[in-house]
């Protein structure tokens, strides 16, 4: 009887032990399955389109980003900073973000920023029907047309 006793409370002290630990996502300590991620469509590396003032790329993984180059000194003199695109933002590291109802939404410094509308299409690019994507954003006036490589 006392064995019995015994390996009763070591199943349940295993079974508390366990729950806690499983979060619905395959893995521990998550976020019960509840984390957020770009679209797979939105997933690669995007470049700038028209280079013509600022410049730059985005690499989107699962639930983070990179912004490289679009960096202060490539706005010219008297022109209006706040078309820079993601100017505010931390570049050449991985920050959290994901997207949602048509925004990107970035956590840089620890708190997440105001989602950034997008809009994303597809086409075909004659002779061989080459399906390109492309991702766009409006900062300021501007307007950034970035394409998947």
């Amino acid at each position: 009887m006392l064995k019995l006793k015994i390996i009763s409370a070591v199943v349940a002290l295993l079974t508390a032990l366990l729950i806690p630990a499983c979060d619905g996502t395959g893995g521990a300590g998550g976020t019960g399955g509840n984390i957020k991620k770009f679209d797979n469509t939105l997933q690669g590396t995007w470049v700038s389109n028209d280079a013509g003032v600022y410049s730059g790329s985005l690499k989107i993984d699962y639930d983070r980003l990179t912004i490289n180059g679009y960096n202060e000194g490539q706005t010219p003199s008297g022109v209006n900073d706040n078309r820079r695109p993601f100017k505010t933002f931390t570049k050449g590291v991985a920050l959290k973000g994901y997207s949602e109802d048509g925004k990107i939404f970035i956590e840089d410094g620890g708190s997440l920023q105001e989602g950034i509308p997008y809009t994303y299409w597809e086409q075909s690019s004659p002779p061989d029907n080459k399906k390109l994507n492309f991702l766009r954003f409006t900062f300021g006036d501007r307007v950034e047309t970035l394409q998947k490589q």
